[in-house]
């Protein structure tokens, strides 16, 4: 991989971790489109290392408040029913189900799920769930002519068993095109909650998969055509330019609607099914090239 290779792989991390259009899709788009040799899963993970570190620094309040309260209640039965005690706890059972089934599903994650026509399928279902998701939000949050202003739930209402949902919503990102963001989110808002809290826990969920599976590939990093310098130079990137998103959606979000990616989604998943049905992409475009 060249140094201009993990620039432009960089930038697109950093663009695409946070919004709900998938970060491991345009990778692997970007490098079929340029004719690039795919990068594969353990860039992949190791430079979401780098838009993780964004998401720290960012929430580094609420992340310190709650790292704090939860060790804290572990000697201290009062603190237990402390919000931030609970969220400690939450976010440790909503990454369950993608770290069993990251560990279970490792080899397909590196290889037929990388196929681009699963990957066409994905961001059209999810985009539709998505639109679904936000219209329903959306109605709730503004009422209509027959219907009242319904409360959605913020974080404090959040329970073990939606923890569990928002973690099973996660693991289904294990498959490019679905979006981590966009999955998590979609099921946040089907559950009732608003836009903001289902990007806040969203994001704090993250942290734990994403850090120990970007751990997990270091032994894999400077293996075949991408090597260290090269990787983390991308994460560098990707951590500069993902700060800055995280800035921009967690404002867009309060009060704009997630149809422009829902339509973007749509459009690039037909886009692709064309080109790979017109001969001019295989399903496995980039895993040879380069």
């Amino acid at each position: 991989m060249s140094w201009f290779e993990s620039f432009v792989l960089g930038l697109v991390q950093g663009l695409t971790e946070f919004l709900p259009i998938s970060s491991s899709a345009h990778l692997r788009l970007t490098a079929a489109f340029a004719g690039w040799q795919d990068p594969g899963a353990a860039f992949t993970a190791i430079t979401q290392i780098g838009t993780e570190a964004a998401v720290i620094i960012y929430f580094r309040k609420d992340i310190g408040r709650i790292i704090s309260t939860w060790s804290r209640s572990l000697f201290n039965r009062e603190l237990r029913h402390d919000h931030d005690a609970q969220m400690g706890w939450l976010v440790i059972v909503g990454s369950i189900p993608i770290g069993v089934l990251g560990i279970t599903l490792k080899d397909a994650i590196e290889g037929p799920f990388r196929d681009l026509r699963l990957i066409a399928t994905t961001l059209i279902v999810m985009g539709v769930v998505l639109g679904i998701a936000d219209r329903l939000a959306a109605r709730d949050e503004t009422g209509g002519r027959h219907r009242a202003i319904k409360q959605r739930k913020s974080l404090t209402d959040l329970s073990v068993k939606d923890g569990l949902l928002y973690g099973v919503c996660q693991a289904m990102a294990l498959i490019p095109g679905v979006s981590r963001s966009g999955a998590t989110i979609s099921g946040g808002l089907l559950m009732g909650y608003t836009r903001e809290s289902a990007a806040r826990y969203s994001f704090l969920l993250a942290i734990p998969a994403v850090l120990a599976s970007g751990v997990y590939e270091l032994k894999d990093a400077g293996q075949g055509h991408v090597s260290w310098g090269p990787t983390v130079f991308a994460t560098i990137i990707a951590f500069v330019v993902g700060y800055a998103v995280i800035a921009w959606f967690m404002k867009f979000i309060s009060n704009k609607s997630f149809m422009p990616f829902v339509i973007y989604r749509i459009l690039l998943g037909i886009a692709l099914f064309a080109l790979v049905a017109a001969g001019a992409l295989t399903p496995h475009a980039g895993e040879t090239a380069g």
